[in-house]
C-alpha cells in the first residue's frame, strides 16, 4: 500500500518531525476523544481513572501529579466524576485539606471498558505496522519525550 501524502506547509519544513508528532498526537487525541465519549467520559478522565484502578485512595494532588495535568483541569474534571457516580472526594484523616479520591462500584466497572477501548485504539493505531515497528516506535516516542522533558529541566522553561 502506498504511503499516504500529507501537504505540510511550508514553514514546517523546518521541522517535519514535530509537525509529523503534532499531526499524530491530533489525530490520536480526536479518535480517543470520539471513543470516550461512547463511555460517557471526557478526554483526561480515563487518565484518571486507570491511575485510581492500579491504586484507589489517592489524594488529589497525587493523581495531578501522576497524570500530569494542570489542577484546574483535574478539579474539574474529577467533579463532573463526582457528579457521574464514578468516584468520591473525601477529607483525610490527617489533614482535612486534603482531598482523598476513592472509586465508586461504577467508577470500577470502567476497568474492562478502558482496556477495551485502548486495545481498539492500539489495534487501529498499528494496523499498517508490523510488531517490530511498533516496538521501535514505542521506544522512539518515550525518548523524543525525555529529550524534549530534560531540555526543558535543562533550559529552565517553564510549561
Amino acid at each position: 500500500m502506498p504511503a499516504p501524502t500529507h501537504r505540510t506547509p511550508s514553514t514546517a519544513g523546518e521541522g517535519p518531525m514535530s509537525y509529523a508528532i503534532f499531526q499524530l498526537a491530533r489525530a490520536h487525541r480526536a479518535r480517543a476523544a470520539a471513543m470516550l465519549r461512547e463511555m460517557d467520559l471526557h478526554p483526561g478522565q480515563e487518565l484518571l481513572l486507570m491511575q485510581l484502578l492500579d491504586r484507589d485512595g489517592q489524594t488529589q494532588s497525587e493523581l495531578l501529579e501522576s497524570v500530569g495535568l494542570d489542577h484546574s483541569t483535574v478539579s474539574k474534571s474529577l467533579r463532573r466524576m463526582q457528579d457521574a457516580g464514578l468516584l468520591v472526594r473525601e477529607s483525610a484523616e490527617h489533614d482535612r485539606r486534603v482531598m482523598v479520591v476513592h472509586l465508586t462500584d461504577k467508577g470500577r466497572a470502567m476497568r474492562e471498558p478502558i482496556a477495551a477501548m485502548w486495545r481498539a485504539l492500539e489495534e487501529t493505531s498499528t494496523r499498517d505496522l508490523s510488531a517490530q515497528q511498533a516496538e521501535s516506535f514505542v521506544r522512539i516516542a518515550y525518548a523524543i519525550t525525555d529529550a524534549i522533558n530534560s531540555r526543558g529541566v535543562a533550559a529552565g522553561e517553564s510549561e
